[in-house]
This record gives structure tokens, C-alpha cells and sequence, in this order.
């Protein structure tokens, strides 16, 4: 099904090619050469340097967890209009049910921030902030930056990242993204789907095969191979949304008719532009995925990348379950949960379904969900199905085609467009509940309990189409293709603009700069936050030695987003899951650290510390670093960093992102101290790491810690104490 070549292959005139073959024939050509994604990447790049890439996007986009302290940055930074189109969505923070006005005051500060800085304000309801952008501003070529993990738009041939809130301040403030060029994978797509698969399974597949090892970290995957000529808008899409789960960087696909009439459809047909390597192209690695191979599959708790075959994960469900419950119970410190219960005379039966946002709210996954329910219905069993469309027009083909009228029938929850289940923020199981999902992750606590106070729940990662078999047979788990339905069955789809016309503001670049930003009582400001010491002793105020750890672990996703305007209510959260003793302890070191500044401003700063071997995976959230960082947090001691985007939260709030090769080994545990000596001159130079004392109670010893790899702007930030100092200096 996937195979994967971990070294430079070359396509010359549809043929692979290994480097020593290409020589033969006197091809010579380095990697990334001819490919789709360099040739964007080199259209957007402002710098001279080959090693170092310096980005300008075509435009942004938040939605409503992180757009207010992205402008509260970029206010104290000098923001004066927003350079760029900015688009703020409402899809996270959309049911105004917890807090009292705090959600809604939000939304009313956004829409009064795109009058006065010159945005688009979509309000609540009206669509996820994926399909708006998808529906509205993926281009051909073009190259967005959203604050958000899963911005994806390749298969428009849009070139979109995912980033912390900072980056896209640097955009505002019309500053670059800077990386390194990251490698090109081609993702060779052969053959054609069965009847009964869909895009989630073929992404689940892919995760699978990539994420354990690292395969495409922080790279761009370019899907390119006749596969994908069968391949519908929807069903790449689907696709493409997923290769987040896969921490690749980016991703970007092969442009064509079906490409062409998605945006005539969307009245932009003008922003289609053919996109194809070129005859000769050259990829760091290559994956080929025969689609036709490509099984109905499920992803167990607590990972995408726990993905099986249906039909396998039926064979052993009793061995499968006992790994989540030993899993579940080695997370949380708790017996471990009954699972293995669920397996009545050899079958799985599950508690809910959900199909919901970027990933699973799409036309056709829905229309095939009323597909496969055709005869049957949701039952009285206890089992339950919602089904939220991702944007409004969506919403208003399926009511005007009879879909979500034949749904409602059968017993489907009919809902508006919200990202909510997919970190937990709606449907949140019962206690011990396990819910399939066509959403974007199943982490720990991603469907909204709180193990922390003895609830437990559970959510696996399935295509619609078997979701929907599923409920159709009251909950056994079964896959689409076990199940005959109306395979053909497939309305046109229509797309009407109208619910956009009425209600979004549009604004961009027609800045109101008098009109004044609303506020309420939870926006706060960003603390202040002074200049790194020229010495330090940092604390060890957590150590996780889990082998990842998640934004979700570091703070947590629904119950917290309510809190996203208000830094210092927010960071109450921090690891509040994981450690609910780090806030003591943070909280502590810092009222010595304030204490310190009062009585020797020119002394050993003390500041608290996050060890973990693997950070950072999942959300694209700030807040996992900037909730340290307000508890007085200076730095994380990693093996290395789950994602770029953790990485880059980190140092634009001022927080040292070492690495040290010897963690697993030492071990370090709350209490312990580094203390390190002339950090500012370590970072003022260009120095690979610095020396530091170990104090483990009455033991010490030395150790050298790396900055893996910090350029000179990043180390200006750090000594700045955080990129709104760094721009206000």
C-alpha cells in the first residue's frame, strides 16, 4: 500500500529515478529542483541568502482563541493597519456558554479590530476557519499563514502554514517568516479508492506509516501521481488537512480541471493557475501510496498514527483495548478503565459518532453519511450521531437538496458549523463513553473530559462512511465497505455565497483607524515581561518523560477556551491535566523572582522550567508557551521539539529552547536547579550551547545544554525577553 524511499529520487518524464540512474543519463539536479513547492517558496522569498528563507504571505487568518492577543501583540508592537488580508473566523470559541459575556465580547472586539485595522470578520456560525479560507482565498501559488495547526489548502496549489500567534504578529508588522528550506517529500498517489473508503482512511494510512519515525518532520509533502486525477475537491481535502497529524511543515498538490471548476464554482476562477513539476524534478524522499490498497481504518486512542485496518482492529479488539486501558492508566495514574467491556459476542459497539469540521464536516462525506443510513436509523440503543457542515453554503446545498431533511429523519443530529469536538468543546462522551470521530485528533482529553476529576472518555478516528455504517448497524463498529448503500448517490453541489454576503464584514484595506476596539471584562493585556538576566537559575517546575507531549497536555484545549483573552486567568491551566502541581510551583519561583527585582535588580534572575523529552505536538496554540511564560517560566529542556511551531511559541515569548541529548539519561525532577552563568554573552555570540551546574539536592554537577541551532533574530528575541519587547526596542 506505502512504500518509502528515504533518499533523493528524481522524476524525469514520469519515471523514478535513483541519483546514481539520473547521472547516468546526465541528469544533473539537486532536491527540491522542479518541484511545485520551490517554485512557490522562491516566489515568495525576500532574502539572498540560499540557506535561509524569508517569507511574505498572501494572507492571514485566527479565529476566535487566538485573534484577540494577536492584535493585543501587535498593538504593543506598533500595529497600525493590517498589511495583508486578515481574516478573523468564530468557529472554536462559537457557543458563548461558558463565563458569562466573555465569549461574545471576543467576537465583538474582532469585528471591531478588522473595521479599525482593515480585515474580514466572519461571524459565528457561518463557517469553519478552514472552508472559509478554502472557499474564499486559497489560490493557486499563493502562500497563507493561519494560527492554527491544521491550515492546510494544497490542493488549491496554496502553500499554507500553520503557527503560533507571534509569527503571524511578524506578518502584521510587515517582518518576515523565517526558516531554513525545509525538504520536499513527493507523496506519489497511484490507483483509485474502493467503493467505501474515504479521505480519512487514506490520511490515517499515511500517519501511520510516517509519524512514529519522524519521516516528514517539518517538511512540505507535494501530492503529485495520476491517483490523484480520480480524486474529488472534497476527498483531497480530506486528505490534505489531515498531513498536519504527520508534523509535516506544509503541504501542496498537483493543480487540474477538477481544481479549476472547484474555484469557478466558488466565483474565483481566475485564482487557478496549473501546477505540475516539471519534467525533471528532484524530491528529498519519495512515498507512494497505491490508493486501490487503502483499507476502511481506525485510529485508537490516544494518537492519529494508532491506525489499523477495521477489519484487523475487529480480529483483536479484546489485545487492542487492553493497550488503551494500560495506556489510559499509565496517563492519568488511575486503575485502569474497562474498555474490553464494550465487546459483546465478538463485537465492538461504540456510543457515538461525530463528523465535524475541516476534516469530516465536508459535502460529500456527509452526503455519503445519508447514503449508508438510507433503510435504517439512529436508533434508541444509546448510540448517537451529529453531523456538523463546515461553512453555511455547505449548510444551505444540503437543506435546499433534501441531505440534511433525510438525515434529520433517520435521527442524525443536524448542527452549524463549529469546530468544538474536535478539542473538546462539544459532544463530550459520557463517563467511559467511546466516540468515532471524522475529525482531526483523538489526543488525550480531546473529546472534553476530565480525568483530573474522575471522568474518562475515549475518541477514535474513522472516515464518515464508516461512521455511518456504524451507526447504521446501532453502534458495532463497521467498516463502509461491510455495509451495501447508495454508492452513486452524489447531488451536484451548489455553492451559494449568500449567508457570506449578508453577514461578513469586509474590510480589507479600508482601515477605520478612529473606530475604537471593543473590550470586556476578560481581555487583559500582556504582562510585563523584562529583559533576560545575565544569569540565571531555573527550576525544574514539571519533568515529563512521556515519549511526546502534547500542546493539549501542556494547556489544556475546550474547558480553557473561554480564558484565551486573559493571560494570567489562562495560565491557571497550564499542565493542569498533566501536573496539576506546576502552577504551585511556577506560581512560587516567580514571587521570589519578583521579590529578587525589587531587592537586587542587578542579581540572578530565577525563573521556572518545563522538561520533556519530545514537546510540542499538535496545536499551533501560543498559549502552551506564553501560559509559562506569564508564570515566570524562562525555558524548556528538551531532546528535541515535537513540532517547528512549539519551538518558534517558545522563543517569541522570550523562553530558551534547549536541548539536551542526555535528558532521558539525568532525568531531572521538580526541584532541581540549573544555574547558569552569562547566558546573555552565551546568546549575544554565536555560541552552540552554554555550561551549566545541575543542583540535585545536596549533588551537583556540570552539564552543557545546546540552543539547537537559534539564528540571530531568534537569540535578539530571547535577550528581549519577548518579541513585543524585541519590536518595541
Amino acid at each position: 500500500m506505502i512504500s518509502i524511499a528515504q533518499r533523493p529520487m528524481i522524476l524525469h518524464n514520469g519515471e523514478w529515478l535513483e541519483a546514481e540512474q539520473a547521472a547516468a543519463r546526465g541528469l544533473s539536479i539537486r532536491p527540491g529542483e522542479g518541484s511545485i513547492a520551490s517554485e512557490i517558496l522562491a516566489a515568495h522569498n525576500l532574502s539572498d541568502d540560499p540557506g535561509r528563507l524569508s517569507l511574505r504571505f498572501d494572507a492571514l487568518a485566527s479565529h476566535d482563541i487566538t485573534y484577540v492577543g494577536i492584535v493585543q501583540t501587535a498593538r504593543a508592537s506598533g500595529l497600525t493597519a493590517f498589511p495583508v488580508p486578515y481574516v478573523l473566523t468564530n468557529c472554536h470559541n462559537s457557543l458563548c456558554a461558558v463565563g458569562g459575556t466573555i465569549n461574545e465580547d471576543d467576537h465583538l472586539f474582532g469585528l471591531s479590530a478588522a473595521e479599525k485595522y482593515g480585515g474580514e470578520f466572519v461571524p459565528a456560525h457561518l463557517a469553519v476557519i478552514h472552508q472559509y479560507m478554502r472557499e474564499n482565498y486559497a489560490a493557486s501559488g499563493k502562500m497563507i499563514l493561519a494560527s492554527d495547526s491544521h491550515t492546510r489548502y494544497g490542493p488549491y496549489g496554496t502553500l499554507a502554514v500553520g503557527e503560533g500567534g507571534p509569527e503571524l504578529v511578524k506578518q502584521l508588522l510587515s517582518r518576515p517568516y523565517e526558516l531554513t528550506p525545509p525538504d520536499i517529500v513527493a507523496v506519489y498517489l497511484t490507483g483509485t479508492p474502493r467503493p467505501g473508503v474515504g479521505p480519512q482512511d487514506v490520511a490515517l494510512a499515511l500517519i501511520a506509516h510516517v509519524f512514529p519515525d519522524g519521516l516528514v518532520k517539518n517538511k512540505i509533502l507535494e501530492f503529485i501521481g495520476p491517483g490523484i486525477t480520480g480524486l474529488s475537491m472534497d476527498f483531497r481535502n480530506g486528505i490534505d488537512v489531515m498531513t498536519t497529524e504527520t508534523t509535516c511543515l506544509s503541504s501542496v498538490w498537483r493543480t487540474d480541471e477538477t481544481v479549476r471548476a472547484q474555484l469557478a464554482l466558488f466565483g474565483r476562477a481566475d485564482d487557478y493557475k496549473e501546477l505540475s513539476p516539471a519534467n525533471t524534478s528532484c524530491y528529498h524522499s519519495l512515498i507512494t501510496l497505491d490508493l486501490s490498497q487503502v483499507e476502511p481504518m481506525i485510529a485508537l486512542p490516544f494518537h492519529p498514527s494508532r491506525a489499523y485496518a477495521i477489519r484487523v482492529f475487529n480480529q483483536n479488539a479484546g489485545d487492542m483495548l487492553r493497550d488503551v486501558e494500560w495506556e489510559a492508566a499509565r496517563q492519568w495514574g488511575v486503575p485502569a478503565p474497562r474498555l474490553t467491556d464494550k465487546v459483546k459476542n465478538g463485537k465492538f459497539y461504540a456510543d457515538q459518532g461525530v463528523v465535524v469540521g475541516c476534516a469530516g464536516g465536508l459535502y460529500e462525506n456527509i452526503v455519503e453519511v445519508r447514503n449508508r443510513l438510507r433503510g435504517y436509523d439512529i436508533g434508541r440503543s444509546g448510540f448517537s450521531l451529529s453531523v456538523y457542515p463546515a461553512s453555511a453554503p455547505m449548510q444551505l446545498a444540503l437543506t435546499k437538496n433534501g441531505v440534511a431533511a433525510d438525515l434529520m429523519e433517520m435521527g442524525v443530529i443536524w448542527r452549524s458549523a463549529f469546530c468544538g469536538p474536535c478539542f473538546g468543546a462539544g459532544d463530550v462522551p459520557g463517563h467511559l463513553g467511546f466516540s468515532l470521530r471524522h475529525a482531526t485528533r483523538n489526543f488525550p482529553n480531546r473529546e472534553g473530559s476530565k480525568p483530573g476529576d474522575g471522568q474518562m472518555s475515549f475518541v477514535a478516528l474513522m472516515d464518515a462512511r464508516s461512521i455511518a455504517a456504524t451507526a447504521a448497524m446501532g453502534g458495532v463498529l463497521t467498516a463502509a465497505t461491510d455495509l451495501v448503500c447508495h454508492e452513486n448517490d452524489l447531488p451536484a453541489y451548489a455553492h451559494d455565497a449568500s449567508p457570506y454576503e449578508k453577514r461578513v464584514f469586509r474590510g480589507v484595506g479600508r482601515p477605520q483607524t478612529e473606530t475604537p476596539l471593543h473590550f470586556g471584562p476578560n481581555i487583559a493585556d500582556w504582562p510585563v515581561m523584562i529583559p533576560l538576566p545575565d544569569n540565571i537559575s531555573l527550576t525544574v517546575a514539571a519533568a515529563i518523560y512521556d515519549p511526546v507531549t502534547t500542546t493539549d497536555e501542556l494547556i489544556p484545549s475546550g474547558e480553557t477556551s473561554s480564558y484565551r483573552s486573559n493571560p494570567m486567568k489562562l495560565a491557571s491551566y497550564t499542565l493542569s491535566r498533566k501536573d496539576p502541581a506546576y502552577v504551585g510551583r511556577a506560581r512560587e519561583i516567580y514571587a521570589r523572582e519578583l521579590a529578587r527585582r525589587e531587592a537586587d535588580p542587578q542579581g540572578v534572575g530565577l525563573g521556572s522550567l518545563v522538561a520533556a523529552l519530545k514537546p510540542g505536538d499538535g496545536s499551533a496554540r501560543e498559549q502552551a508557551a506564553s501560559c509559562q511564560r506569564v508564570l515566570g517560566g524562562l525555558a524548556n529542556i528538551a531532546r528535541e521539539y515535537a513540532t517547528k511551531r512549539y519551538r518558534s511559541n517558545l522563543i517569541n515569548w522570550g523562553m530558551i529552547p534547549f536541548v539536551w541529548e542526555d535528558l532521558e539519561q539525568e532525568r531531572p525532577q521538580p526541584g532541581d536547579v540549573f544555574y547558569i552563568s552569562g547566558i546573555r554573552r552565551a546568546l549575544e555570540g554565536n555560541d552552540a550551547g552554554v555550561g551549566a551546574i545541575l543542583q540535585r539536592g545536596d549533588t551537583q554537577f556540570r552539564v552543557t545544554l545546546g540552543f539547537g541551532g537559534l539564528t540571530r533574530e531568534e537569540r535578539d528575541i530571547i535577550l528581549a525577553g519577548c518579541l513585543i519587547n524585541y519590536y518595541a526596542k
